[in-house]
């Protein structure tokens, strides 16, 4: 890392800029107070105000963004207060540090810009060897890119499955809510060092301090419906985030984060602000070169403060409900620390001066709402003054009544909660009169008030089901893309219209429709609605119960309801859609006569451009099953049988030996789909499936994987397409084998014997190569050693090479050591505009001289890293203009005893 400490404003400039330079619009943060979310009780991550983006309901002019989100957790289901001051990472008040994709990037450049951002040495330059990942136990796709991509080694990369208790409840699985967008997700952990107590995550030790996460990278890769079936999102998003304090923490190389420079500020303005007295912590921490380890009391006026200024700023009054409540307990909890420590009359309110000093460059609003934040605070300090004193007359009363010595849980919980008189402080009376507390019925009343808190700050939505239409939708959609229907309802931003004008995004609902819904994982169909009066986009359709919703925008004019309208399907996406639905049940049949009976279906999308099919499975598929199911389905595609549907009953379906399709629900009656040839007086595929297909095999055209992978344990994807896609996929392929030749200057049929005669030959080369560079090695080797010199007593080699890389340079030193007996010999290698470094001591001298100490010196001092044992270590570091100096300078350091 860096010599140099970061500050913290510098740290949350450096990630914004960062993500400007990739592509990113930064934008401000967001309120504390949610905008139009009734899930969130307060702002408490970086993507709450970009959620609509996520769920497809908001189109920006961006796809790329980056931000530092002002966040507090202190109520409904993510709620740290009681935590707050006693450990050294919970806050009420936090910044999170996000880059997000609104469908643009995925995991691949997720994960790239994180280890950039992290371990560049332009940017954060953390050491890498301290940095390990932790993905979801099933999500190959990370895994490889962590370990193939970026280079980590398999033992820095962790899987953690479902720890929660239930399927996909994992600390690396995000859900959005009940339903919605989900996915895995990826954390980076930070190794604060042996010195301190804790184990890698998934470890009994994991609660421990030592490894500390710093980075979550959310992959929104599926759709969670009610039945909690995960379908894979259309456009996947990202969403990232990492707190600053965390960080901050890392890079100023203090382990809480209360000893960063945000909070020391704050912490030394409370301690004056409250009389405390820190003289002799703050000569200790002069003393040591460390930051002052304020009292707990002390960390919680100086968090408390930052949380109930910046909410009193965007807009929330201290109440008895809701968002007040919760911000009322917040002061109330700071005004009793600070009074433990000293503190009298009203104090709480002079942490907003140094608050402005710290963070009002980065949020103005805090100095631009400076009379109501104070005024607010006085009033609430002055108010709690007086619950105090009714609290204290009540608990004479109580006291009064009392038989035994014990205070009952109920009436401790009923101070608290009722006159926000603290549990602390009602103990503390106990103890004066001799008498104590139930502590564990206290608990127990605490533990029902957080559930009751955690039951309404879940706010429960199923985001499949934005309107509720008693009426259904009669689907006229399996034989035309064209039809009259008449608009039975209309919702705008959430609430029922008579109508929408132009610009309006709405969600629309006919009694009968050529609009296939999404269902049964095949996309919902586009098009447009037109009358005399206006035209309406559809850009999507959907079941809500029984009705279709055609989500969209009017393009032209006004819609109304009970208006009629000609409803017109995209044709061309229609048609494309169909192709490779009726191949996925095709590849269905060909997977279980392939693989094996077991085959089941998990999972499908069903889009216009591709198709993807999830099946149970234990073992990859191999590239010759992969012809052989590619080779099969075809065979059915060029036998241009008919494809045939028939309503039955669903015993009559069984009998009929239909297979019934993951996460389908079905009624008495069902649409049995056959297609194919005949097989043992049975069609090829025979299903039961509601979704719009072909009319003969033929109309699929052509049928091509594109690729197959384990997406879950057990589980199989394979992707394809069919039609104009796959003609383009098969093209492509021999667009490239054709330039492949052109480049190797080889006919088409010699393409595999060139290739594999060019690799050979690269191979041996390369051996060549190296036995060069030995031979060069060792001629340097004996030229060097005129160059040894005595310091300190010890044989020294120092010297610099040019145009040499690390490996060489380690070729190079091995030559050196074996004519070299008994010292010291440290190599720097110029290559471009990089300096590798190593450096070995002879066993003798390391006692007192290491390996690691001259290598650790030298990239320090180069801006560079390195390290290693006492005998050998390496290291590099840009090259600069300090180089030579500092390697000039080595013989006196060495000399230094």
């Amino acid at each position: 890392m860096s010599t140099r400490l970061m500050t913290s404003a510098e740290i949350r400039e450096a990630f914004l800029r960062y993500f400007e330079t990739q592509g990113h619009t930064r934008v401000a943060s967001s309120s504390l107070v949610p905008a139009n979310d009734p899930t969130l009780l307060f702002t408490n991550a970086g993507m709450n105000q970009f959620k609509d983006c996520f769920l497809g309901l908001e189109k920006r002019n961006y796809v790329r963004a980056t931000s530092s989100q002002k966040c507090v957790r202190a109520g409904g289901k993510h709620n740290d207060l009681d935590n707050v001051g006693y450990t050294a990472r919970h806050h009420t008040f936090f910044e999170m540090l996000g880059n997000f994709s609104f469908g643009d990037y995925f995991k691949q450049d997720a994960i790239k810009f994180a280890w950039e951002f992290l371990t560049a040495s332009e940017w954060l330059g953390l050491p890498k060897d301290r940095l390990y990942v932790t993905v979801y136990e099933t999500d190959d796709e990370a895994f490889d890119i962590w370990n193939k991509v970026i280079g980590l080694a398999a033992d820095r990369i962790i899987r953690i499955g479902d720890n929660k208790g239930e399927k996909y409840a994992s600390d690396n699985f995000w859900t959005m809510g009940d339903t919605g967008p989900c996915g895995p997700c990826s954390e980076i952990f930070f190794d604060h060092g042996d010195h301190i107590w804790g184990g890698l995550p998934g470890s009994p030790e994991e609660d421990g301090d030592r490894f500390i996460e710093i980075w979550n990278n959310v992959f929104m890769q599926f759709n969670r419906t009610a039945d909690g079936v995960l379908h894979p999102l259309p456009a996947p998003s990202v969403d990232t985030g990492m707190g600053l304090e965390r960080i901050s923490a890392v890079l100023q190389h203090v382990h809480s984060n209360y000893e960063i420079d945000l909070f020391q500020d704050l912490l030394k303005a409370a301690a004056e602000i409250v009389g405390l007295d820190t003289t002799q912590q703050q000569a200790e921490a002069s003393a040591n070169g460390s930051a002052i380890d304020y009292p707990a009391s002390l960390k919680v006026v100086a968090d408390h403060a930052r949380s109930c200024c910046f909410l009193i700023a965007d807009g929330v009054n201290p109440s008895n409900e809701g968002r007040g409540y919760v911000l009322r307990r917040i002061i109330r909890r700071a005004v009793r620390h600070g009074n433990k420590m000293g503190a009298t009359g009203t104090f709480f309110y002079k942490m907003l001066q140094p608050l402005i000093e710290t963070m009002g460059q980065a949020y103005p609003e805090l100095a631009q709402e400076r009379s109501r934040v104070e005024a607010l605070l006085i009033r609430e300090e002055e108010l709690f003054a007086k619950t105090l004193e009714q609290g204290l007359k009540l608990l004479e009363v109580e006291l009064s009544d009392l038989k035994g010595k014990v205070i009952p849980g109920e009436t401790v919980f009923k101070l608290y909660d009722t006159y926000g008189f603290p549990a602390d402080l009602t103990a503390d009376i106990a103890r004066e009169r001799e008498l104590e507390i139930d502590q564990a019925g206290f608990e127990k009343e605490m533990a029902a008030q957080r559930q009751r808190a955690r039951d309404a700050g879940k706010f429960s939505i199923d985001y499949n089901s934005v309107v509720k239409v008693d009426t259904e939708t009669q689907f006229d959609g399996y034989d035309a893309t064209q039809g009259q229907g008449q608009i039975i309802a209309i919702y705008k931003d959430g609430a029922q219209v008579d109508h929408v004008d132009e610009g309006d995004e709405a969600l629309i609902v006919l009694n009968q429709t050529p609009f296939y819904a999404e269902s049964g994982g095949q996309i919902g169909d586009t098009g447009i609605f037109k009358n005399e009066t206006g035209i309406f986009e559809v850009q999507d359709t959907k079941k809500s119960g029984g009705a279709f919703v055609h989500q969209g925008i009017v393009t032209m004019g006004r819609l109304s309801t009970t208006q009629a309208v000609e409803a017109t399907v995209r044709a061309d996406i229609r048609e494309a859609t169909a192709r490779n639905h009726s191949a996925t049940h095709l590849l269905h049949a060909v997977l279980r006569q392939v693989l094996g009976g077991h085959v089941q279906q998990k999972g499908s999308l069903v889009a216009s451009d591709i198709l993807r099919f999830d099946f149970a499975n234990d073992q990859p598929v191999s590239f010759a099953q992969l012809q052989e199911i590619e080779r099969l389905v075809n065979l059915e595609v060029i036998a241009n049988t008919a494809v045939n549907t028939e309503v039955l009953d669903i015993e009559a379906a069984k009998g009929k030996g239909a297979m019934m399709l993951f996460g389908e629900k079905y009624g008495d009656e069902v649409r049995v789909l056959s297609m194919g040839s005949l097989q043992e007086e049975q069609q090829f595929s025979v299903e039961l499936c509601g979704g719009i297909h072909v009319k003969r095999t033929g109309d699929i055209g052509l049928f091509k994987i594109t690729s197959e992978a384990g997406v879950a344990a057990g589980i199989r994807r394979i992707e394809a397409v069919t039609g104009h896609k796959a003609l383009e996929t098969v093209q492509k392929a021999d667009a490239d084998i054709q330039q492949i030749n052109q480049l190797l200057k080889a006919q088409k049929d010699q393409t595999v014997e060139r290739v594999q005669a060019n690799a050979e030959q690269a191979t041996a080369l390369q051996k060549q190569i190296e036995q060069l560079n030995q031979k060069l090695a060792n001629f340097q080797a004996a030229e060097l050693l005129s160059q040894v010199q005595t310091i300190a007593g010890r044989s020294t080699l120092i010297t610099t090479v040019k145009e040499t890389d690390a490996k060489a340079l380690r070729h190079l030193h091995d030559g050196v050591k074996s004519k070299l007996d008994n010292a010291i010999i440290v190599l720097a290698g110029i290559d471009g505009d990089k300096v590798s470094l190593i450096a070995s001591v002879a066993k003798d001298f390391t006692a007192n001289i290491k390996a690691g100490d001259i290598i650790k010196h030298l990239a320090t001092e180069l801006g560079g890293k390195g390290g290693g044992k006492p005998d050998l270590a390496q290291g590099g570091a840009p090259l600069n203009d300090t180089f030579e100096p500092v390697m000039a300078n080595l013989s006196t350091w060495l000399e230094q005893p």
